[in-house]
């Protein structure tokens, strides 16, 4: 017999199954037949393999378990940052939104100003106008008394002309 070493880990094998004695072939490993004792090597595979998916299990299951936990805490903290991401994304469009509307109160202002400008300048053309209508009227008037006065001054040199002009006497 051997001296025995450090035991392996629970469920995984270091050699072949207790069922085998010393000197026997391992199944699936002779030089006979594949279908020659197959009924046999199927109880002892399922034995087998069996023993192996627990050492397999309890080998790999702790760390699996890990990195699930892992893996859960990582997918919180990725939802927390992705909440505050979108916190922070919305705290720059609001930022972004008062420049767009301190430009617009500017161009509101400078819209306003030019508003006020026209609003003068439509007032002093007014004023303009009235001054010109008010003047035309002037005009008109001083040129209808002149064409009066220059139509009774014809009219009265017509009678003086006809008064003057030599008249056949009458005869009598």
């Amino acid at each position: 017999m051997s001296v025995p070493g450090p035991s392996p880990p629970d469920g995984v094998l270091t050699g072949p199954p207790d069922c085998l004695r010393a000197g026997e072939p391992m199944p699936g490993l002779s030089d006979t037949s594949p279908d020659e004792g197959l009924v046999e090597d199927l109880t002892v595979e399922d034995r087998a393999v069996e023993q192996l998916a627990e050492g397999l299990l309890s080998h790999y299951l702790p760390d699996l378990q890990r990195s699930r936990q892992a893996l859960q805490e990582l997918t919180q903290n990725q939802v927390v940052l992705l909440d505050t991401l979108e916190q922070e994304i919305s705290k720059f469009k609001e930022c972004h939104s008062m420049l767009d509307i301190n430009a617009l109160f500017t161009e509101a202002k400078h819209y306003h100003a030019k508003l006020v400008n026209i609003r003068k300048e439509m007032l002093m053309l007014h004023e303009k106008t009235s001054k010109l209508k008010k003047r035309a009227l002037k005009l008109q008037q001083k040129r209808q008394k002149e064409e009066l006065e220059r139509e009774q001054q014809r009219e009265k040199e017509f009678e003086r002309e006809k008064q003057l002009t030599a008249k056949p006497a009458k005869r009598t």
